[in-house]
């Protein structure tokens, strides 16, 4: 039997180049997380359950990321999660809140209460008729009077069609001094533009949007519900499903992946796999992107459980070197505990990278922050572990597991450091990228990944390569 060597980040190094750049932050991260999917920063929160939920979602997808939301949970608790997101920030509301003109006052002002919302567009038969915004409405006492008497009339509106661009409603905001614009097409209201939203749109540059400048969101289905799953968050406007199956070179895979490819108009990603016979096979299934990594990760215990495996850092080569030829973008999936280790995984052929670890303990990871002997920690777990396997299994059934759990544990929790903000977790990471970009004398990933060479180091060039 021949064996194969297999290494890990820690086993190599970048080899230093001349650089082009006059600064590392001239250096480009734009990636591809999917056949069809891209990404302005090169970095995935894993769709663990005390990792990504809608707040970190979010925010990765505010800095250029994106977040696939776990799938431990009921689909309707999954499909709540994805709506939070598509409706966090959006170019144009599709479906804005509308009323009778009928209603009274007060009845208008508990939906507002309600919804969160300080106006109403009021229609009738889906035709515009008019808006009822704060002026109409504030200091008055009489509560029982018609939205219809009190309502500024579409008469009196500054509207706008369809398909209005984002400069083309900025200008009428700005002329007209309002802050919300109707969109209609032959009467019939077709969406609303705010002043609020555009703001949003500007907050973040960076932002990966989809056309309707709505946040991009993943979101993960496993083996068992897969198809009412992927259809349901498809419906709520999930970008990309990311079949997540802890060996995912199987026949039930691929015949998931064909089948999630007939049935749906969204990309699939595929994992986690670790080698380039996998990729062919799952990427001659439909898969539009691949998941790296069988037992990287701090909080998995796979390899150890079951002995197999292939060290990270080889199997995102072989994997890659294979997808490369299909021209499918892989995600290396676990394994990076430094920014450098990133840069590794983009360089030896990976376009993004997907982590929990690197993640958990944000504040925007779902939990509570734990106090222990005045530091701050947050609960980290593995998706196959036993405590979130038998969280799981409360929730489902309402009712307290006191029996063990016939599961098949691969996975550990642990408490990790607060971090603060995921966003200062990011800005280093893409430092640490960029950097890495510069050292390989290219100018973007692509190049980085063309001009890449590596050095294999011993134990004591990882020591010496350590800060102490």
């Amino acid at each position: 039997m021949e064996i194969k060597e297999g290494l890990a980040y820690s086993d190599v190094l970048l080899v230093p180049k001349k650089t082009p750049l006059n600064s590392r932050r001239e250096a480009d991260v734009t990636s591809k997380f999917t056949r069809n999917i891209s990404l302005n920063v090169p970095l995935v929160s894993a769709n663990m359950a005390t990792v990504t939920e809608h707040k970190m979602a979010i925010a990765m997808a505010r800095c250029g990321g994106i977040g696939v939301v776990h799938q431990f949970g009921t689909i309707d608790e999954q499909v709540a999660e994805v709506v939070k997101i598509k409706k966090s920030t959006s170019y144009v509301v599709a479906s804005p809140r509308t009323a009778s003109p009928r209603l009274l006052l007060r009845e208008a002002l508990e939906i507002m209460k309600k919804e969160g919302i300080s106006s109403l567009l009021i229609t009738e038969l889906d035709d515009l008729v008019g808006i009822l915004t704060s002026r109409d409405y504030v200091f008055r006492d009489d509560l029982e009077v018609s939205v219809s008497e009190i309502m500024t009339p579409v008469q009196s509106l500054i509207v706008g069609h369809t398909g209005v661009t984002l400069e083309e409603a900025k200008f009428l905001l700005q002329k007209h001094k309002i802050e919300k614009l109707p969109l209609v097409e032959n009467g019939k209201l077709r969406g609303l533009i705010t002043k609020r939203d555009i703001e949003r749109l500007e907050a973040w540059p960076l932002a990966n949007r989809d056309q309707r400048g709505r946040l991009r969101v993943a979101a993960a289905v496993g083996v068992k519900d897969t198809l009412e799953r992927a259809q349901a968050v498809v419906a709520a406007g999930a970008d990309v499903i990311v079949l997540d199956i802890a060996h995912c070179h199987s026949n039930l895979a691929i015949r998931r992946i064909r089948e999630l490819k007939e049935r749906f108009s969204v990309d699939v990603m595929a994992g986690n796999i670790a080698t380039g016979e996998a990729a062919k096979d799952l990427i001659e299934a439909g898969a539009d992107g691949l998941k790296v990594g069988i037992g990287p990760s701090p909080v998995c215990t796979t390899r150890v459980i079951s002995g197999s495996g292939v060290p990270q850092f080889t199997a995102v080569l072989e994997v890659s070197k294979i997808a490369k030829q299909y021209g499918v973008p892989v995600t290396a999936d676990g394994g990076m505990i430094y920014p450098g280790d990133v840069s590794k995984a983009i360089a030896a052929g990976a376009s993004s990278a997907f982590s929990g670890s690197l993640f958990a303990g944000t504040a925007e990871a779902p939990g509570y922050i734990i106090m222990n002997e005045g530091k701050r920690y947050k609960k980290y777990m593995g998706s196959a572990s036993y405590q979130s396997s038998h969280e799981r299994k409360e929730n489902q059934e309402r009712i307290q597991v006191k029996e063990r759990l016939d599961v098949f544990v691969e996975g550990v929790s642990k408490l990790v450091d607060y971090k603060g903000p995921v966003e200062e977790v990011i800005q280093s990471i893409v430092r640490g990228i960029q950097s890495g970009i510069s050292y390989c004398g290219a100018r973007n990933i692509l190049e980085m990944q063309q001009n890449a060479e590596f050095i294999r180091i011993t134990s004591g060039g990882w020591t010496e390569s350590l800060s102490r």
